[in-house]
């Protein structure tokens, strides 16, 4: 469907630009991981930034649900531009994944700031968006340590400067903004030695150039030609060598990840990434900025109005943290190490260890499922609640797994873009790679089930595939807020059951929303039903259902397992 373009810069410009920047990031993912080659060639700034982006567009569709459903039975009412540009930010700021996300959440930041300067005013012009986007590139070099030319900074500095040299509206500003950062993207190759050396142009830059393309359409209704205003071309689509890349001895890692925006090019660095949320006095987070600095690198502290979101590589993660504890109270803490046994940073001391011939790598939501997984075989990565892996992780688990051929189980649907980005980055490693879309990890359990390694490559991932695809999959949760869903309006604190992610129950008791869920997944069949019980199930709700099941479907049998801190109160499979 053709896009109505937007002739100021209101709330419904806001919510149409989340929305086009997110799919324009979903197209230029894979392309955007495979030419990120700084410091290593690890394949997550692209995914890093859809879910950045996927952030701020979930918090953005948010107000306006917020505000159509506290219109009641009159006209729906809308969120001013300030509601909408701050909600914009913060859904960047605590979704922000990577330091490329990092930066991309302060630039929005930035421009929210402007935007919502004069919360009265229900739009801005051209005038107004250069505004924007030139306190976005310049709040956003403060907030790096150590900035470098040649990164994703770079390109937005050039978007600011191009809109501030236009005149018009906000059409106009929007495609001398997106022909800056054009141009600028084409040079990143002659500022940074290990892009030009590789080929490619800045991964992170690349990126921005996608997000300001969605901002052009956004107000002229028309996608630009990725290259067609810079006046000279660039590799969109360059694949690289591992072999052919300068990267840091001790991060060769796919979790160290992407386009740092500071740091030396290939020299040695630090062993860990750490990030995590934190909220905070400016005055202590100017502190904490002093003494992460001299713990790392690539230091990045976004952020405001008591929330921070901090970005470091370290030596001392531990050091880190505490830094941040003695700021305020960090949480979604991350830490990755950078893959100090990777075949890209261990020297000649001892030969490589030979590899297996077929491996699987499964997501899964708590330690419970992550040890049957690994009974059954599969390297896993957790994923906790609200902390949703990179494909850097998934990359480092394939590596791990150190097999020849690898199967991939994301075990959640908003994993698939994150999951196809690490199985292309497995490929490009000589790997043969096959993802299989996994909705839950029930699916993953039944297409495990049936994974036989001896098997032909093409017929394993068939039959896997198959197991997982004939599973219908429910969870049993409590709703955090107030929401419209397929069965109605929730309240927080209710208890929903959800079939194959629809909401098909609402109710008050964990045990009674169970029982109808399975009854009604039941009523299609089945001959084996899957229960994994998260920490905070209550005693007995097992049991009640097993006992259902041998009462009422006689030829269906039941398997019990304990899935620890899952997120969801219950998890039901029915193959």
């Amino acid at each position: 469907m053709a896009q109505v373009p937007q002739t100021f810069f209101d709330a419904l410009a806001v919510r149409t630009w989340c929305g086009l920047a997110l799919t324009a990031l979903g197209r230029a993912r894979e392309e955007i991981d495979a030419i990120n080659v700084y410091p290593v060639a690890d394949g997550d700034t692209g995914t890093n930034l859809y879910l950045t982006v996927e952030s701020a567009a979930t918090a953005v569709e948010a107000v306006f649900a917020g505000h159509e459903a506290g219109s009641g039975a009159g006209p729906a009412r809308k969120p001013s531009l300030a509601d909408a540009a701050r909600a914009m930010a913060h859904g960047a700021l605590i979704g922000a994944r990577g330091n490329s996300g990092t930066i991309l959440a302060q630039l929005l930041r930035g421009m929210a700031q402007v935007l919502s300067a004069d919360g009265e005013t229900p739009h801005t012009d051209g005038d107004g968006l250069s505004r924007a986007l030139r306190y976005a590139a310049d709040s956003a070099r403060q907030a790096v340590a150590h900035p470098v030319e040649g990164t994703v900074l770079s390109v937005a500095s050039a978007a600011a400067d191009a809109a501030q040299g236009a005149r018009g509206d906000c059409g106009t500003v929007a495609r001398a903004a997106y022909a800056g950062a054009c141009a600028a993207l084409a040079a990143t190759p002659g500022q940074l030695a290990v892009l030009e050396r590789a080929g490619v142009v800045d991964a992170g830059g690349r990126g921005l150039v996608a997000v300001l393309a969605a901002l052009v359409e956004t107000f002229t209704g028309e996608l630009p030609a990725l290259s067609a205003l810079s006046g000279s071309p660039f590799p969109a689509r360059a694949r690289v060598e591992p072999a052919d890349v300068v990267t840091h001895p001790a991060c060769a890692d796919p979790a160290a990840g992407e386009d740092r925006g500071d740091g030396p090019d290939g020299e040695g660095g630090p062993a860990f990434e750490v990030i995590y949320l934190l909220e905070a006095e400016d005055t202590a987070v100017a502190r904490l900025r002093r003494r992460l600095d001299a713990l790392g690198d690539s230091l990045v502290v976004v952020g405001g109005d008591g929330l921070w979101n901090v970005h470091v590589h370290v030596d001392d993660a531990g050091a880190a943290v505490e830094a941040g504890v003695e700021a305020g109270r960090p949480y979604r803490i991350r830490i990755t190490h950078f893959g100090l046994d990777d075949a890209h940073t261990r020297g000649g001391g001892r030969p490589p260890r030979e590899r297996v011939q077929r491996a699987v790598v499964a997501v899964v939501p708590g330690e419970g499922l992550a040890g049957l997984y690994a009974e059954a075989g599969a390297t896993t990565v957790l994923a906790r609640p609200g902390e949703p892996p990179a494909s850097g992780e998934l990359v480092e688990a394939v590596r791990r797994a150190h097999a020849r051929e690898v199967v991939l189980l994301p075990n959640d649907a908003d994993l698939r873009h994150t999951a196809a980005a690490a199985a292309e980055q497995a490929r490009t490693e000589g790997i043969r790679a096959a993802l299989i879309p996994t909705r839950s990890a029930v699916q993953g359990i039944a297409a495990l089930a049936v994974h036989e390694p001896g098997r032909r490559f093409d017929e394993d991932v068939v039959a896997m595939t198959s197991a997982a695809g004939a599973t219908r999959y429910a969870e049993v949760a409590v709703a955090e807020r107030q929401s419209w869903t397929m069965s109605g309006i929730c309240q927080a604190g209710d208890v929903l059951g959800l079939i194959d992610g629809d909401v098909a129950v609402i109710g008050s008791d964990v045990t009674t929303a169970a029982e109808t869920v399975l009854n009604r997944m039941l009523a299609a069949g089945g001959e084996l039903v899957t229960l994994v019980l998260g920490d905070e199930a209550p005693e007995g709700v097992a049991e009640h259902l097993r006992a259902r099941v041998r009462e009422a479907y006689l030829a269906v049998d039941t398997v019990v397992y304990r899935g620890g801190r899952q997120g969801a109160l219950l998890l039901i499979g029915v193959e």
